[in-house]
């Protein structure tokens, strides 16, 4: 018995990655079933029914091996596990059959096309879920953090990243949030008319933010996290099918993700490191999907409609159109961060303002708009000030100051290829 485990035994690191991959595409897809049936009411139920199978998943599979079907086995697990919650619970033990039938379904076309359709609902289960959790009555913000929570398997720490906070506050607003949802009796449900619309901002605020972790990750190993990118081009481009949906600020979004999609192929080198953009090799960009972003751009040109949306699209497509780094129109791309920065006081938009300051007016302009960045005291603990505050210190030659800056990024930041990278800055310029 001992050899036939021994020979069964899978390493460790392998199964943390697969279990991971599985956490970020399945988890979302089983959640949504298994609110569906119970209702969104129990939502923190059904997170935790998928919790428990992938944490079975990787205290099992290096012993007895990963299974031919891991996402199968993933959903026969959380399955099973519903089945005994049924059984301890009257409230639910009408719906056995139902469940039985749903997951069964869900683990039975796991190899075929589950792309969406588009009819007078949204039939794929992760926007349905997108837009329960996205109800008015919910603010904004914990909408959001829900969202990236449940369908897309955040960490709250994640989450605390994108929205520039604690991860003790982001795990407080998902508490409060579920509470909420159980008390307003917030039904599982797709909206219409009026009620579509007003939802369909939270909506693409999570999508985009989706987007933002799988396009520069927050923590870990990688920078890049290219499944998350992908997720995120996928459920905007397949909300554009609705009829409502269909708006010039989609159509903005998907622009805006697919134009800095093209580029991810050349954001690092061989062995993972980051490029900056005036090191990236250009041809490695998708034009194809580069054509498509723009096409989207034009739609989204429709009418008179300008979001936050089109002036980050608009500012991503003078980068994929400028033949080298030094024909992008810097002008412009200013130009566009004026725009957005009188729409949205964000201290990290003001901090990319800085960069292209810096492009047009020279590094020393670049670190006065800075200064007046550190002065709303919001960013001092964000490395990426301390980066681009080394890079204009560089460029003056001021090598000392720009060393003392990477070295404060490198501090700040977790992710290991943004620690090598700054490791070598800080290097360049010890004197």
């Amino acid at each position: 018995m001992n050899e036939i485990q021994d020979n069964n035994r899978v390493p460790v690191g392998e199964v943390s990655r697969l279990t991971e991959h599985l956490f970020r595409v399945e988890a979302g897809k089983l959640v949504s079933v298994l609110t569906g049936l119970f209702g969104i009411d129990h939502l923190q139920l059904a997170e935790d029914v998928v919790q428990e199978a992938l944490v079975r998943a990787f205290r099992t599979w290096p012993y007895y091996g990963i299974p031919e079907n891991p996402a199968a086995w993933i959903t026969q697990t959380a399955k099973n596990l519903a089945y005994d919650l049924l059984r301890r619970e009257k409230l639910f033990r009408e719906k056995q059959g139902e469940i039985a039938i749903s997951v069964e379904q869900r683990s039975s076309n796991s190899a075929g096309d589950d792309s969406p359709l588009f009819d007078t609902e949204i039939k794929d289960d992760r926007l349905r879920l997108i837009f329960a959790c996205c109800h008015p009555l919910i603010a904004q913000e914990s909408q959001t953090a829900l969202a990236l929570r449940t369908l897309c398997g955040f960490s709250a720490a994640e989450i605390a990243k994108a929205f520039l906070t604690t991860e003790a506050a982001i795990a407080k607003r998902l508490t409060r949030t579920r509470q909420k949802i159980r008390e307003l009796r917030i039904p599982f449900e797709i909206p219409a008319g009026e009620e579509f619309a007003v939802r369909l901002n939270g909506v693409l605020q999570t999508l985009y933010l989706l987007f933002n972790e799988g396009y520069k990750a927050s923590s870990g190993e990688n920078l890049v996290r290219e499944d998350l990118c992908c997720e995120a081009i996928r459920l905007a481009t397949s909300l554009i099918e609705h009829p409502m949906a269909n708006q010039p600020r989609t159509h903005a979004l998907v622009a805006l993700m697919l134009l800095d999609a093209a580029r991810l192929p050349a954001r690092v080198d061989a062995e993972g490191n980051i490029l900056r953009l005036k090191e990236q090799e250009r041809s490695k960009w998708s034009r194809p999907m580069i054509e498509r972003g723009i096409i989207h751009l034009g739609q989204a040109a429709a009418g008179d409609e300008l979001s936050e949306y089109h002036i980050q699209a608009g500012i991503a497509a003078c980068h994929c159109l400028a033949e080298n780094y030094q024909s992008t129109d810097w002008s412009r791309i200013l130009a566009l961060y004026d725009q957005w920065t009188s729409m949205n006081n964000s201290p990290v938009i003001a901090l990319n303002r800085a960069v292209a300051i810096a492009a047009v007016n020279g590094p020393a302009a670049g670190i006065e708009a800075i200064e007046a960045i550190k002065s709303r005291g919001e960013l001092g603990s964000y490395y990426l000030l301390y980066a681009v505050l080394g890079e204009f210190e560089a460029q003056l030659h001021n090598f000392e100051a720009a060393s003392g800056h990477f070295r404060k990024a490198f501090q700040l930041t977790e992710v290991k290829t943004e620690r090598v990278f700054l490791s070598k800055r800080v290097r360049a310029f010890r004197s």
